[in-house]
């Protein structure tokens, strides 16, 4: 009994003082023992993939959401992502991959001008990273200049 509150000591002991020495942030800590950190994400910013779009901040953030989020075609199922972190701070939306794969990206937003705006996908995993940034770049260019309809017909009159 006695050991046992030794190591249990030992171990409170040793948190508090990585705590108080700075190793350990107690927010990040949290976060991260309850899965929802998105250091890493911010870690590996500097290798983001990145693309500006000529759309202001608010509907490039809202494409963004609705690209990411739960869709409602059952044939769009394995490509769902689930968002678990939000930070208006940040200006980030952090998902994982898909239901069956947790894989952390980060959608990062930088306002260039009133309407311009730089989207940043960062992830530690370059394919999930690729695979992400595919969909949302492509999601925004269809948005901007979108294709033409197959039964729509450029006859001019």
């Amino acid at each position: 009994m006695k050991h046992r509150n030794r190591v249990l000591r030992l171990i409170f002991g040793c948190f508090f003082c990585a705590l108080l020495s700075g190793c350990l942030m107690a927010k990040e800590f949290g976060r991260g023992f309850l899965g929802i950190s998105t250091q890493v994400l911010e870690d590996s910013r500097k290798d983001a993939l990145k693309k500006s779009f000529a759309l202001d901040y608010n509907r490039c953030y809202a494409k963004v959401q609705e690209i990411v989020g739960p869709k409602e075609q059952p044939d769009q199922k394995d490509k769902e992502s689930y968002v678990y972190a939000q930070d208006a701070q940040k200006k980030m939306i952090a998902i994982y991959f898909s239901p069956a794969d947790t894989t952390p990206v980060g959608i990062f937003f930088t306002q260039e001008s009133p309407t311009s705006t730089l989207i940043e996908v960062s992830s530690p995993s370059i394919y999930a990273k690729e695979e992400i940034a595919k969909r949302i770049f492509t999601g925004i260019d269809e948005l901007i200049s979108p294709k033409p309809k197959e039964n729509e017909t450029n006859v001019k009159e």
